[in-house]
């Protein structure tokens, strides 16, 4: 090839390299997971807190050795890394309100003047801790909690 038409493939050939070095550079790599989105961060507190069905329920509880309702709350959120208060007045200001017919899983439903909390699974049903019965699944429309349902939030 003559000289004139060396230089200009040269200069392509180094071109491209670049290019292709500047795209790979862009590339993040990362050990940590991602954070999940909130609805299936949702659907992982629901999964998570079923693991817990039976246990006793214990007044200030917040370990799986024993849960009162917001202690449950606390304990299965602290589990996908967000940190909230072990009181249910006090989560009841955290988050976003969900009308009771847009609920999702993870969402926290709240009753009874927020003194009782739990976590919505889906289907009308949620998970809490209550004496009797420690940790256990209810219906929404349970009578009990039907006529003292305050609301939902969403994490």
């Amino acid at each position: 090839m003559k000289a004139d038409v060396k230089a200009p493939l040269h200069a392509i050939a180094i071109l491209a390299v670049l290019l292709a070095s500047a795209a790979c550079s862009r590339a993040v790599v990362t050990s940590e997971p991602p954070a999940p989105e909130p609805a299936s961060r949702g659907v992982t507190v629901a999964r998570m807190a079923t693991a817990y069905l039976g246990a006793p329920y214990v007044w200030a509880g917040s370990s799986p050795s024993g849960f009162d309702c917001s202690g449950l709350v606390t304990y299965v959120y602290a589990r996908v890394g967000v940190s909230i208060p072990h009181n249910a007045a006090q989560q009841y200001r955290l988050g976003a309100p969900v009308p009771r017919e847009h609920l999702m899983p993870g969402d926290l439903v709240f009753f009874n003047r927020l003194q009782h909390n739990g976590i919505y699974l889906g289907e009308g049903r949620f998970i809490h801790s209550s004496k009797p019965g420690g940790v256990k699944i209810t219906r929404l429309d349970d009578e009990w909690f039907q006529t003292r349902w305050v609301g939902a939030r969403r994490l």
